[in-house]
């Protein structure tokens, strides 16, 4: 099973997750980070990685979030592929405990 980003992600994009991942699957956006579902391997370095406790196994998306699955899925395949950790976003701190946040997100040209 492949893992998800999900919302906790958005605003803040610590990009921790990025430096462990051993087959470049992540794809950045404006605001948020999405995992490729066909290049993910499901070796789980991530998810230790993430500050903001966003990355699950598929399987494990919380139920509020599995709208993530598919929208990781879509992001991916047009937003580009990101190899090198990056500071977090300048709004990192302030999003970091906001539960509800998908109106947030920007898919850019997505």
């Amino acid at each position: 099973m492949p893992h998800v980003v999900c919302e906790p992600c958005i605003n803040c994009k610590h990009t921790n997750c990025v430096s462990v991942c051993p087959v470049n699957c992540f794809h950045e956006g404006p605001n948020f980070l999405a995992i490729d579902p066909e290049k993910c391997i499901d070796c789980a370095l991530c998810v230790y990685e993430c500050p903001v406790k966003a990355i699950f196994e598929e399987e494990d998306v919380p139920e509020r979030w599995v709208n993530y699955v598919e929208l990781n899925l879509n992001l991916s395949k047009v937003w580009p592929v990101i190899t090198q950790q990056k500071p977090p976003l300048s709004t990192a701190e302030e999003f970091r405990d906001v539960a509800i946040k998908r109106h947030l997100l920007d898919s850019g040209d997505a």
